[in-house]
Formats: C-alpha cells, structure tokens, sequence
C-alpha cells in the first residue's frame, strides 16, 4: 500500500531553512555579539507581535499562556549580570540586558540601533493579522531550528556570548514539549505565507549584522 506523501511548499519555511543554513559554525565570538544585538531586535518585535495577537484574540486561553511565558517572567532567571533570582522580566529585556556584558564601540552601536530600528518599523508596518500569525511559525518550530543552528557556533567565556546561549537553550527546552510547550499555545493560529516578508526580513537582519554567515 502506498503511503501519501505531503510535502511543505511554505516560502516561509525555506527562509527558515536558509537561515539555519548560514555558516553558523565559522563565526567568531565578535559575530556572536552582532548576533545577539540583531536578536535583541527580533525580541522586541516578537513581544509586540505577541501583543498585537492577544489583543485580537483576547479570550484565547493558549495565547494568554504563551504571554505569561513570554513577559514579565523569571524563567529565564537568574543569570549572572543580567536576571537575579527570581527577577521578573519581558525576554526582549533580558536579552537588552545581556548586550551590556561585553560593550561594542559606540559607532557600532548607534549603527545597530539605527538598522534596528528601520527593521522594527518595517514589521510594525504590516497588518496586524500578519503580525498575529507569526508568533505561531516562530514559536512551533522555527526559531527552534534557527536556535539550535546559532548553537552550532563556538563556544566561549565571553559573559554576553554565555548569557545568550543560555536564551537559546531555554527557549529550545520551552518551545520543544509537543504538548505543553509553546508551539503548542501557537499551533491553531495556523500560519501562512503572509508571514513570508517578516521572516525575510529577521534572515537580512541577521546577515546585515553578521556578514559573514553567507561565506
């Protein structure tokens, strides 16, 4: 008998491939702070995308979950620098707080923040539906594998370098658990190719940080 096979044409989720494509392994620990600082972005506009699907959605159980989850929560804490025992905090803010482990030079930064914002105001530029489906696409799976191939890159003692791994090793574990973990808040808001231009843009992102992710 044969069996039917179905196979994924999302755009999104070749972005999603090409993304844990990049040359992960080959960066330096210098590169691992500009990816940091470009996920420190892609924090923010996940808490406001967030925002934006509990506000159309304001009695959906999962969502309001996820939110607990997501802000104002110490499960990411403590983290020496950043989080002390038991310090609530939204994620996007404890990764703000773990770029001041390891200062860049200030010209670098005022660039970051600029580049950073124009992609902010790129994604809040889009509809608010859009916005809503792609806390499902990043929460089931995708920043998953795009966690796990970022951890494919060296380890360091670097403090900022270790307190960001120490973000995508949690996420990994709260994102993971097929039914209780946060893909599975996200799963029924079912997303689709509306979603393509942000997860587009969070791929540039990362590459106009970490230019030599495509080498």
């Amino acid at each position: 008998m044969l069996t039917e096979i179905v196979i994924e044409t999302s755009e999104y989720r070749r972005v999603i491939a090409e993304i844990c494509n990049l040359a992960w392994s080959r960066i330096t620990e210098a590169e691992c702070i500009d990816v940091a600082w470009a996920y420190y972005f892609f924090s923010v506009q996940f808490r406001e995308n967030l925002v934006v699907a509990r506000e159309l959605f304001p009695d959906d159980d999962k969502l309001r979950s996820l939110e607990r989850e997501e802000c104002c929560t110490d499960n990411l804490s403590p983290w020496p620098g950043v989080a002390a025992a038991g310090e609530k905090m939204n994620h996007d803010d404890f990764m703000r707080r773990l770029l001041d482990l390891s200062p860049i030079p200030e010209e670098t930064r005022l660039r970051y923040e600029e580049e950073g914002k124009r992609y902010l105001d790129r994604v809040r530029a889009s509809d608010r539906f859009t916005r809503a489906l792609s806390i499902a696409s990043y929460e089931d799976g995708g920043l998953e594998q795009v966690f796990r191939a970022i951890l494919t890159s060296p380890g360091s003692t670097n403090p900022l370098v270790a307190a960001f791994r120490h973000f995508l090793s949690e996420h990994i574990r709260f994102d993971s658990d097929p039914t209780q973990g946060h893909g599975a808040m996200t799963r029924h808001l079912r997303p689709d190719d509306r979603i393509l231009p942000l997860w587009q843009d969070f791929r540039d992102l990362l590459i106009e940080f970490a230019p030599s992710l495509t080498k």
